[in-house]
């Protein structure tokens, strides 16, 4: 764990010319750098860039996140009984793979489950331009622990019938208010309630913007772009140990 602690400073170092003002000030991990003005606690920046793709190819971040989220869970620092998911929107000035095109530019879109006390239980990357009904059954593929959540609470863009159903099949009740054009009602509004803790997954948010690297996909290749998204949630999980 030592060294994901160490690694920490590379969530923001942003692949763009720092601004005139900044160079004072390379040191502080929020402000963005190029690569290869990395602070001198660091190797060689083309090893640290290399070491962060080969760690991207193996997924070893994504098996980190896993396992501190187990850990967590079994401490009782996670409850995924009631579940929040939700979606947000980076634009991608990099371009490379797994870019969409939408009304506000190429971007892509970051996919998370959060639990009740908005810690990550799942995060992806996926092209903008896929309605978030469709990126869910992906998401889950990022699951991280193996109990699925109860009650996973979720916008109205998550009103689906189709998705309603698919995730009642795998043990999950989807939890949406409807639409303004859905004629058959078809949520409690009781259970609609739970809606109202939704700010949990928006603070999840707020807390990976607060990463300038995540601000804008810079990096050509998606892997690179998910890896740095999984290290600020492990930055998270790591902050509760």
């Amino acid at each position: 764990m030592p060294g994901i602690r160490h690694n920490y400073a590379l969530l923001s170092w942003c692949p763009q010319a720092i601004k005139p003002y900044d160079t004072g000030n390379a040191h502080n991990p929020f402000l963005g750098a190029q690569w290869h003005l990395l602070p001198q606690c660091y190797p060689n920046y083309k090893t640290v860039h290399r070491r962060f793709q080969q760690w991207c190819e193996r997924e070893v971040l994504r098996e980190i996140l896993t396992q501190l989220a187990n850990t967590l869970r079994e401490e009782g620092a996670i409850d995924e009984h009631e579940s929040f998911i939700d979606a947000t929107f980076a634009a991608a000035k990099g371009g490379g793979e797994g870019v969409g095109p939408t009304r506000r530019g190429k971007g892509v879109k970051i996919l998370a489950i959060v639990d009740r006390h908005g810690l990550p239980l799942s995060v992806s990357t996926h092209t903008a331009n896929h309605h978030e009904v469709t990126l869910v059954q992906l998401s889950c593929d990022f699951y991280m622990l193996e109990a699925k959540p109860e009650h996973l609470i979720g916008d109205r863009a998550y009103d689906s019938d189709g998705l309603d159903d698919d995730l009642k099949a795998d043990g999950v009740n989807l939890i949406a208010p409807h639409r303004s054009t859905r004629k058959l009602q078809t949520q409690d509004g009781r259970s609609l309630r739970r809606d109202q803790r939704r700010w949990l997954v928006e603070r999840f948010f707020a807390w990976l913007q607060w990463k300038r690297r995540l601000l804008i996909r810079w990096e050509y290749y998606a892997t690179n772009f998910l890896g740095f998204v999984q290290l600020a949630s492990i930055t998270m999980l790591l902050k509760q140990f």
